[in-house]
């Protein structure tokens, strides 16, 4: 069966529609309204060897903070119908992702069970120019979204970084990374990967 996802989600302050296919090959048609998001989630795809199609519409005539969150949650549900009941899958991931000076860990449980661990350095300066000012503190509000609604335990520590483009690039590759070895199909593993029998 194929591992795939459509989801729309509308509210007074977006209206997010994602499609998925976690086997996929990095392909990927990303539109947020938000450049330097626009551009995470590209590599984030690219990296994950996912195939994902992104449309928002949102208010980031306010600000991106409702955009940023919203795309997390609506991503997060996605991964989670496409995986479905997880049987067979490798259920763990991690990566160790160097950005030049930048070096960010993340690692993951498939476990159903909602958790964010995150620690990174704080009051760090604003990412963009000309196509927008992005918040560095967005990147931990889309990981809480994300893992909340895909209820998975995830954990993200920046261990070196100075520069907020890198950390944020780290993050989202080391992600893309650790996501695309938790979700793979291991023939070795017959039903789901829990003594409980359920994810």
């Amino acid at each position: 069966m194929p591992r795939t996802a459509n989801q729309h989600r509308k509210t007074a302050e977006t209206d997010i529609q994602i499609e998925l296919n976690v086997d996929g090959s990095g392909l990927s048609t990303i539109d947020t309204g938000v450049p330097f998001f626009d551009h995470m989630l590209t590599l984030f795809t690219k990296h994950g060897l996912f195939d994902l199609k992104v449309k928002v519409v949102g208010d980031v005539d306010v600000d991106y903070h409702h955009t940023v969150e919203d795309t997390g949650i609506v991503l997060g549900q996605c991964f989670r119908e496409a995986l479905g009941n997880k049987a067979g899958i490798v259920r763990y991931g991690f990566f160790l992702l160097p950005m030049d000076e930048t070096l960010a860990e993340v690692a993951m449980d498939l476990s159903s069970r909602p958790f964010l661990s995150y620690h990174a350095p704080e009051k760090m300066e604003a990412i963009g120019g000309r196509a927008g000012v992005f918040s560095y503190q967005l990147v931990e509000e889309f990981l809480r979204a994300f893992s909340s609604a895909l209820m998975c335990t995830l954990h993200v520590e920046i261990k070196r970084g100075r520069d907020s483009h890198h950390m944020a690039e780290a993050i989202f590759k080391g992600l893309a990374r650790a996501l695309d070895a938790a979700t793979q199909k291991d023939p070795r593993v017959v039903g789901i990967p829990s003594t409980k029998d359920v994810l």
